[in-house]
């Protein structure tokens, strides 16, 4: 007698056959637990599972081992400007973590929302699924988000050059505090992730989540770096956390000839109109041991003068970010 499989239905015995009756007599099915389904599901190849994520539990104790203090944030505004656009929800994750980068334990979640001067946008609201009832007389703790901020050796975003601005206009508790960006700090190519979103990252991690909501969204970012890429022999956080303790320089070709832009700009350089405090010229960020070989080139290339002498700004992860 062949065994059937039902993926869905309970353990049932079927009517015996009905005297007259065409009906075939149906054979016991046995219902399959969750672990089995999904893996059958996979032995075919036809199909990709993906698990909803369950946010890590906050524990009361955090495990020796792991001394240093990270926290993941997360803000949703009424814009893209923090000179002129408000946060309405900061979603804030504290946790451990190690030198080598691996992490410990959750240890703290925030989440608050805030009524802004203005009605929430409606493209925002249909992003992130805010209403302007939903922040009517809401305020974030302050205090309370200090609590989680203050001990941070690292704040991480996942863009933080639009978080950082924001969080540092929102609050004084943000200053003087390092930043890691996940988009930009992590080679997510090389770990053969197809973008940055953090949407395609979690889906390829083999993750669902609700998206657009802060904490939520923390949560999310906190798994795939602590388990994205372990084929690469250390975790998405580990290199990040390398990552912000690398010096970086920023270089303005200043008053470089106009006919150079198009070279400039295809080598990855960046106008600034001078609006953000910054030199009004073309500009670059590299790491700290490619700048002598960019100086050359600049000098040979585009100045053509080997006396130039741009603008140069050496940044850490204390500096990097800002508006």
């Amino acid at each position: 007698m062949t065994q059937q499989f039902d993926l869905f239905a309970a353990t049932e015995t079927a009517p015996q056959n009905v005297p007259g009756s065409s009906v075939a007599k149906r054979h016991p099915t046995t219902a399959l637990s969750e672990e089995d389904m999904v893996r059958q599901l996979r032995e075919t190849g036809r199909y990709r599972i993906l698990k909803k994520l369950e946010p890590r539990s906050v524990t009361e104790a955090a495990r020796p081992g792991f001394p240093l203090k990270g926290v993941i944030l997360d803000t949703e505004t009424t814009g893209l400007s923090h000179r002129k656009d408000e946060i309405i929800e900061i979603g804030a994750i504290a946790f451990t973590f190690d030198d080598a980068g691996a992490i410990g334990d959750v240890t703290d979640v925030y989440g608050g929302l805030q009524q802004p001067s203005i009605p929430i946008p409606m493209e925002v609201t249909r992003l992130t699924g805010i209403t302007d009832e939903m922040v009517a007389g809401q305020m974030i703790d302050v205090h309370q988000l200090s609590a989680i901020v203050e001990p941070a050796d690292l704040v991480v975003a996942h863009n933080a050059g639009f978080d950082r601005p924001f969080c540092e206009a929102f609050s004084r508790i943000f200053a003087g505090k390092a930043w890691a960006c996940s988009i930009s700090e992590i080679d997510w190519s090389a770990r053969g992730f197809e973008g940055t979103k953090l949407g395609y990252l979690i889906g390829q991690a083999g993750y669902f989540h609700e998206g657009h909501r802060a904490v939520d969204d923390c949560f999310a970012l906190l798994e795939v770096l602590a388990q994205g890429g372990r084929e690469m022999g250390r975790t998405p956080f580990a290199e990040l956390y390398e990552a912000s303790q690398r010096s970086r320089v920023r270089i303005f070709a200043e008053n470089s000839p106009f006919d150079m832009k198009d070279h400039l700009k295809a080598r990855g350089y960046r106008w600034s109109d001078g609006s953000d405090g910054r030199p009004k010229s073309w500009w670059i960020e590299l790491g700290e041991n490619a700048l002598d070989d960019e100086l050359r080139y600049l000098r040979s290339e585009i100045y053509r003068w080997d006396e130039a002498d741009p603008p140069v700004k050496l940044l850490t992860a204390f500096d990097r970010f800002k508006a």
